[in-house]
């Protein structure tokens, strides 16, 4: 079984030096840098904007993987776009055509991804696989860092495993949300390829950031 791609949410760095943390991921073995973008509308906290994405794009060759928590999210697909987001991860219900709003993103060169909630049925996602580069399954409810992880969302990174497959997608199966090397393990053998991890990484300071995200892999 391949090692999962480990992608740090920044949510959980010392946004006083970001510049800094995003550099230090890199150095660390991070894979992708996860920017959590919230409205306080859509969920209920306020973080990143394009300008910042802009900012940190110098500091680090690793992908961004913006996920937009933000409603309507079609307004700002071109302003992270071009801030620098490589994936851009959507929820169907940040918007009424979810099928437009993917298409959108690989017009603008990115990749496409939905992001599902925990109460969010996977038969949305049977309509759009064609169009979707990477799916995120949240095992927490989105809006805040630190939170626990929902164990029923083994069974749903199976089975949204199995529709990937089934569709010949090669999208990336990804998960956010309470995820330590506790349960890392546990997603990937049900058919995570990618895991976000916040307090998991950045916990103890820059120094312990690799050994942090090497305990993630091997779990």
């Amino acid at each position: 079984m391949a090692a999962p791609l480990i992608c740090p949410s920044i949510l959980a760095s010392d946004f006083a030096r970001l510049g800094e943390e995003v550099a230090a991921l890199e150095t660390a073995g991070a894979d992708w840098v996860h920017v959590d973008v919230m409205d306080g509308h859509f969920v209920p906290n306020i973080t990143i904007g394009p300008e910042v994405v802009k900012a940190l794009r110098p500091h680090t060759k690793l992908p961004f993987d913006v996920h937009l928590m933000v409603a309507p999210v079609d307004p700002w697909l071109e302003a992270y776009r071009e801030a620098g987001a490589d994936y851009l991860t959507v929820h169907p219900e940040s918007g009424p055509h979810l099928h437009r709003t993917l298409g959108r993103i690989r017009q603008l060169g990115a990749k496409a991804g939905v992001v599902l909630n925990p109460g969010t049925s996977l038969s949305v996602l049977e309509e759009v696989v064609e169009l979707v580069d990477l799916v995120l399954l949240m095992s927490v409810n989105p809006g805040f860092g630190g939170q626990s992880f929902i164990p029923s969302t083994l069974r749903k990174i199976e089975r949204t495993r199995a529709l990937l497959d089934a569709a010949g997608s090669k999208a990336h199966l990804q998960v956010d949300g309470g995820v330590t090397a506790a349960n890392a393990g546990a997603c990937v053998a049900a058919g995570a390829d990618a895991l976000v991890a916040g307090t998991a990484v950045f916990r103890g300071g820059p120094a312990a950031y690799a050994d942090n995200i090497r305990a993630l892999k091997a779990a």
